[in-house]
């Protein structure tokens, strides 16, 4: 099934150099996925809309962090979008922590259009060592 600008085949392929970014650290490259008007909703706090606005989270992210890794358990592509089942790894601040996370992706010709993540924010924060919401 396509949606007549991008194949399956090519959203899952934009997926996984997504993931391997985030693995490598490489924000650039993370937000260089992104469409220049594209969303990034971690949906418990306020979307971030375009490329300044997710490099700016992401640099709050990335302080103190020393190990990431998304490991994908499950990816697919239902009704155009892609669903990403997996676990983030992280150290961050001396602090070890793992949390599940589902995101769903919309991909457009100029990279990802949206992207929402869906998990427990209580887990994250605690994971990150962190005792009030960053995104606050």
């Amino acid at each position: 099934m396509t949606d007549g600008l991008v194949t399956d085949d090519e959203k899952l392929a934009v997926v996984r150099d997504m993931v391997a970014a985030w693995d490598r650290q490489d924000w650039a490259a993370v937000v260089g996925l992104f469409a220049p008007d594209g969303v990034l909703h971690s949906v418990m706090s306020t979307p971030l809309v375009g490329r300044a606005a997710i490099a700016e989270r992401l640099a709050v992210l990335a302080e103190d962090l020393t190990h990431l890794e998304l490991q994908v358990r499950a990816m697919g592509v239902v009704e155009g979008r892609v669903f990403v089942e997996r676990r983030d790894v992280f150290d961050r601040g001396g602090v070890h922590g793992e949390v599940p996370v589902v995101g769903v992706l919309a991909i457009g010709p100029e990279g990802v259009t949206e992207w929402l993540e869906y998990y427990d924010r209580a887990t994250l924060l605690a994971g990150m060592g962190m005792t009030q919401d960053f995104a606050e």
